[in-house]
C-alpha cells in the first residue's frame, strides 16, 4: 500500500506542477501588473474595514478564517523539511512561491466572490461554484468538490494532527491517545457551531498565534543580529551557486521549497477562496485583495520566522540524496520537522524551547483543521445542491473528527504523503480553472479601479457586465453589504 502511495504522489508531485504553479505565478503577476505590490498599502486597509451581515463575515474574519488554513504545520514542520531536504536555498523558493503566488491568490480569491451564493442561510463559494458557474463545467467541479471533501475532511487534517501528537508528547510526555481525544472534544465542540463560531475563534486565536511566533523569531533574531547578513548571504548561495556545498541539490531545492511553500500559503491550491467568499463585501476584488496579503502573512513572516531561527542556531541537517548528510548539526536519529524548530528556540531558552514550539504547533495546526472542516462543509453544501438532508453534514463531521483521531496515532511519513497527495490535485484542478477564468477578474479590478479614481467607495454591480451565473451581484448597489 505505501508503494502505491508513493506512486501517486510521484505522479501527482511531478516537475509538471511544480513549474506550472510558478510560471502561472509568473503570467498572473505580470498580467495583472505586480497587484502584489501596487495595492499592499489598500491590502492593510480593506483588512479592517468593517463589513458585515446576518449571512456572511466580516473582511477580517474571513482574512482570519483563510489564514487559519494557510499558517499550520507547514509554517513549522514544513518548513524544516524543507531545509533538511533542500538545504537553506529551499527557503528563498517558498519566498519565490509566496510573492507569485499571492497574485494567483488574488485571483481566485475574487472569482470565489464573484460567484458565491446563499446557501444554508450564510455565503458559500469556492472553485466548485466557479468551475460550475464560471465554466460551465459540472463534471469538472464535482471532481474538484469530491476531491476537497477527501483532502480537507480526511486527508489533511491527520497531517495536522499529526504534528500536533507528535510535538506535545515529546514536550509534555502526554500519550497519543489522550491527546487525540482533547483535540478531537474540541474540534467537535467548534464545528457544531458552524462558520460563525469558527470564524470568531479565528478571530481571535489568529493575531495572538501568529504574532506570539514572530516575537519569538524577532528575540531570537536580535540575540543574533550580526547573524543575518551571512544567514541571507547562504539561503541565496544555496539557492543559486553551483559551486556551493549545497550545489548539487539546487534542483532539490527548487522543488521542496515550492512544494512546502504551497503547502503553507496554499496560493492557488483552492482552499482559500472558501473563506473568501463568506465575507460580507461590497465588491468582489475587495476580498481578493484582502487574501492576496494573507500570503505575505503566511511566508513572508511566519515561514521566515521560523526558518530564520533554525539557520541562526544551527539545529538542522541536510540530507545528500547519495546517502549521508552534506551538513549534520544534529544527531542522524532526529528526522526533519518539528524538531529542527524546538532544538532552534531550545539553543536560547533552554526551559521554554520544547514546550513554546509544541504550543504554537498546537495553535497554528488546530485552527488549520477548523479551517478544513469549514472547506469541507462548503463542499459538501455544494454537492448537495438544493437538499436539505444534513445527513452527509453530520458525516463529514464523525469523519473529520475521526481523520484527527487517527492522525495523531499514525505514522509522520502516511501522514504527510497522503496529505500532499491532497493538496497537490487540488492545486492540479483549481490552477487550471483560474487560468481559463482570470480575465473576467480582470474586467473586475479595472471596474474596481474605476471607482477608486473617481474617488467612490467600489461597488460592484453586474447589470453594467451581465457575467452569467453571478447572480448574487445582479441587485441594487445600495443593497451592499446587507
Amino acid at each position: 500500500m505505501q508503494q502505491l502511495i508513493n506512486q501517486i504522489y510521484n505522479i501527482v508531485w511531478s516537475d509538471a506542477l511544480v513549474y506550472l504553479c510558478l510560471l502561472t505565478g509568473i503570467y498572473f503577476t505580470l498580467r495583472f501588473r505586480f497587484p502584489q505590490i501596487r495595492y499592499l498599502k489598500h491590502m492593510i486597509q480593506l483588512l479592517f474595514a468593517s463589513s458585515n451581515s446576518n449571512r456572511g463575515i466580516s473582511s477580517f474574519q474571513a482574512f482570519s478564517l483563510a489564514i487559519s488554513g494557510r499558517v499550520g504545520t507547514g509554517n513549522i514542520a514544513g518548513v524544516a523539511t524543507a531545509i533538511g531536504m533542500g538545504g537553506p536555498g529551499a527557503v528563498f523558493w517558498m519566498w519565490v512561491i509566496a510573492f507569485l503566488g499571492s497574485s494567483s491568490a488574488i485571483i481566485e480569491a475574487s472569482l470565489g466572490q464573484m460567484y458565491k451564493e446563499v446557501k444554508d442561510g450564510q455565503y458559500r463559494g469556492g472553485p466548485a461554484f466557479y468551475i460550475l458557474k464560471g465554466l460551465n463545467s459540472k463534471i469538472f467541479a464535482w471532481t474538484f468538490a469530491i476531491v476537497t471533501i477527501i483532502s480537507t475532511g480526511f486527508l489533511l487534517p491527520s497531517v495536522q494532527s499529526n504534528s500536533i501528537s507528535l510535538a506535545v508528547h515529546s514536550s509534555f510526555g502526554i500519550s497519543h491517545h489522550v491527546i487525540a481525544i482533547v483535540l478531537v472534544s474540541l474540534l467537535a465542540f467548534i464545528i457544531i457551531g458552524g462558520v460563525k463560531r469558527i470564524s470568531r475563534v479565528a478571530e481571535y486565536v489568529v493575531p495572538f498565534m501568529a504574532g506570539a511566533y514572530i516575537l519569538m523569531a524577532i528575540v531570537i533574531m536580535t540575540l543574533n543580529f550580526q547573524q543575518i547578513p551571512a544567514v541571507i548571504a547562504v539561503i541565496f548561495d544555496a539557492a543559486f551557486n553551483t559551486e556551493s556545498a549545497f550545489g548539487g541539490i539546487i534542483g532539490m531545492a527548487i522543488s521542496w521549497g515550492v512544494k512546502r511553500g504551497i503547502y503553507s500559503n496554499e496560493a492557488g491550491q483552492g482552499t482559500a477562496p472558501h473563506a473568501a467568499s463568506a465575507a460580507a463585501v461590497s465588491h468582489p476584488i475587495k476580498q481578493g485583495l484582502v487574501q492576496g496579503f494573507s500570503v505575505y502573512v503566511d511566508t513572508l513572516f511566519v515561514c521566515t520566522a521560523t526558518a530564520f531561527m533554525i539557520l541562526f542556531t544551527g539545529q538542522y541537517n541536510v540530507t545528500d540524496p547519495e546517502g549521508g548528510f552534506l551538513v549534520q548539526n544534529l544527531h542522524e536519529s532526529i528526522q526533519a520537522g518539528p524538531e529542527y524548530t524546538q532544538h532552534a528556540v531550545a539553543k536560547h531558552f533552554p526551559l521554554l524551547g520544547d514546550s513554546f514550539v509544541a504550543i504554537a504547533l498546537f495553535f497554528f495546526a488546530f485552527t488549520t483543521i477548523m479551517a478544513y472542516y469549514y472547506i469541507a462543509e462548503t463542499n459538501v453544501s455544494f454537492v448537495m445542491a438544493a437538499s436539505k438532508n444534513k445527513l452527509l453534514i453530520w458525516v463529514l463531521r464523525l469523519l473529520i473528527l475521526l481523520s484527527v483521531y487517527l492522525g495523531c496515532i499514525s505514522t509522520a511519513e502516511s501522514a504527510w504523503v497522503l496529505g500532499d497527495i491532497g493538496v497537490g490535485i487540488m492545486a492540479w484542478l483549481n490552477v487550471i480553472a483560474i487560468i481559463f477564468l482570470h480575465n473576467r477578474v480582470l474586467v473586475l479590478l479595472k471596474d474596481y479601479n474605476g471607482q477608486i479614481r473617481e474617488g467612490k467607495d467600489p461597488v460592484f454591480n453586474n447589470s453594467k457586465y451581465n457575467f452569467r451565473n453571478m447572480d448574487f451581484w445582479n441587485q441594487k448597489s445600495d443593497s451592499f453589504p446587507e
